[in-house]
């Protein structure tokens, strides 16, 4: 099968941050896999990506208390899932939240939730373009990219 007959899906997900005295600490999510990353899910019909990534996030780690801080970037990858070809393409936004008790949706196969810093936060993902994600979620935060309006 090539590329181009991929079914393509499109998720939404978040970078959830809070400050702390040390700095932001990000939110984490681990997946049935033992997966390390954001939370996200798919777009459901008529619904606009920022929304479908601010209920993915309340769903999947219990927070309510959500500010949505911009747009930060699309990632796209290929997978195979029950011998078929899926090309996903996943828009994140940058959240903010100042709530630090989550509760993993278990139903959905998220076993854990942790806060950790960026250094800890990078060497926990799993994955690289989530790693990328993280990083320019940082420089937003910092000042050093601009907050794309959402």
């Amino acid at each position: 099968m090539t590329r181009a007959r991929a079914k393509r899906e499109t998720s939404a997900g978040g970078v959830v941050y809070r400050l702390e005295e040390e700095g932001p600490c990000f939110l984490l999510i681990r997946d049935s896999y033992a997966n390390w990353g954001f939370p996200k899910g798919h777009v459901e019909p008529g619904e606009r990506a920022e929304e479908a990534a601010l209920r993915e996030v309340r769903e999947e780690t219990g927070l309510r208390e959500l500010a949505l801080r911009g747009t930060i970037d699309t990632i796209e990858w290929y997978f195979r899932f029950r011998g078929r070809l899926i090309h996903k393409a996943c828009h994140f936004f940058l959240m903010e939240t100042t709530q630090s008790e989550t509760a993993p949706q278990r139903a959905e196969g998220i076993t854990a939730c942790q806060w950790l810093g960026f250094e800890a936060a990078a060497a926990s993902i799993s994955y690289v373009n989530a790693r990328q994600v993280l990083i320019q979620a940082s420089q937003m935060i910092a000042g050093v990219l601009p907050r794309a309006r959402s």
